[in-house]
């Protein structure tokens, strides 16, 4: 903990320390770790999320799961047009930061390498973690985009030897609220955000590691020859996987995929991502909340063939003119069916009712006008 009476220098040496030892110990513990592209597709996940806080933006990073698979997101129907276009708006702006980190188009490409050459300038004349917070704090003070700096750090780290797989530790707390930007108070703001970056995913590789280990001990006693152990081992190391993937890992027919994914379900080991009859997506049990973002196949309705719904072609009668018809039991009205297939015919029709309905009311406005009768009747005629 650093004492108030610390001069810049002692708090910089105290940042730098920390950043560096809590970096080493990640890199250690993900060298040869089984559940290193589990832990990659996760932890981006989180960055995200932490890098688009800093940026205004509010995303659910199972959203972002989701778009990334290819399924439609869930909308809860009391939802309003605006709610769900806030929800399209984040995840879009989700899909572009996971794209910079993972796989830039040209030009975000650009634009990194612009970023890179930047940090490599400072990093000749300091050591790699201090320089690249240098040049980060020159970076964001010239008015450069923060996209392509994070881009450029992630790179950088293993262009460095700090971590040998592409983290995402950026940094993002060192952005957020209304922290100083002076470079004698930022820097150190930034290698401390670093180190909690770092000793977040230490904390979420210790946690795919001990649901791996729970799920392995949970199949229980099997035969000899049984496959649900190497199973567990992809899923745990593969996050979202199809029944045919797994097949094709294990060596085996997609139907005794489907199979021995069924037992590893029931015996909530394994959860069902897409709520799909076909083309299935399958996770370990820590990835179940994705589930909840994620909306089912648009299914026809019972007794329905397939194309768009018949147009009916007879209008419903007309009520009783006494009374109106009771409510039905569930409060909604029916919606009347509608044909529309003689367009030019039933605008003329509410045409000619317009025009009845205006000399209707102009009548009714001149039944209060003497003068209207006498027009109507003629001068000095009796009745």
């Amino acid at each position: 903990m650093e004492h108030p009476e610390m001069s810049a220098q002692q708090r910089l040496m105290i940042a730098l320390e920390r950043a560096a030892g809590t970096m080493a110990r990640l890199d250690q513990a993900l060298s040869m770790h089984p559940l290193r592209s589990a832990f990659l597709y996760r932890f981006r996940l989180d960055a995200v999320r932490r890098q688009a806080m800093v940026d205004g933006q509010l995303i659910e990073p199972w959203h972002l799961a989701a778009l990334l698979e290819g399924v439609r997101l869930r909308m809860d129907p009391w939802l309003s047009l605006a709610e769900r276009g806030d929800i399209f708006d984040a995840a879009r702006h989700a899909l572009s930061m996971h794209q910079w980190i993972v796989e830039p188009d040209f030009d975000q490409e650009g634009e990194i390498q612009v970023a890179m050459k930047a940090i490599e300038r400072d990093v000749e004349r300091a050591s790699p973690l201090l320089g690249a917070a240098h040049a980060a704090h020159a970076w964001l003070a010239g008015g450069g985009r923060r996209a392509p700096l994070r881009g450029a750090l992630i790179r950088f780290w293993q262009q460095s030897g700090l971590l040998h797989l592409p983290v995402p530790i950026t940094g993002p707390q060192a952005l957020g609220g209304d922290l100083p930007f002076d470079r004698e108070s930022w820097i150190p703001l930034l290698l401390h955000a670093l180190a909690n970056e770092a000793a977040a995913a230490q904390d979420l590789l210790r946690d795919l590691d001990r649901a791996w280990q729970v799920a392995r001990a949970s199949i229980g006693k099997r035969r000899k020859n049984s496959r649900a152990a190497k199973a567990i081992d992809i899923l745990a190391a593969t996050p979202i996987i199809s029944a045919k993937s797994l097949a094709d890992r294990l060596g085996m027919n997609v139907a005794n995929a489907h199979a021995l994914l069924g037992e590893l379900l029931e015996a909530g080991l394994v959860v069902e991502l897409t709520h799909r009859s076909k083309r299935r997506l399958f996770g370990l049990s820590g990835m179940g909340r994705m589930r909840d973002y994620v909306a089912p196949p648009r299914r026809p309705q019972p007794g329905r063939g397939r194309g768009r719904p018949r147009i009916e072609r007879e209008m419903p009668e007309p009520a009783p003119p006494a009374g109106l018809p009771p409510a039905p039991s569930g409060g909604v009205l029916p919606r009347l069916a509608f044909d529309f297939s003689d367009l030019e015919e039933a605008m003329a029709a509410a045409d000619a009712a317009i025009r009845e309905t205006r000399i209707s009311l102009d009548r009714i406005r001149q039944a209060g006008r003497p003068e209207a009768d006498h027009q109507r009747l003629g001068v000095g005629e009796t009745r």
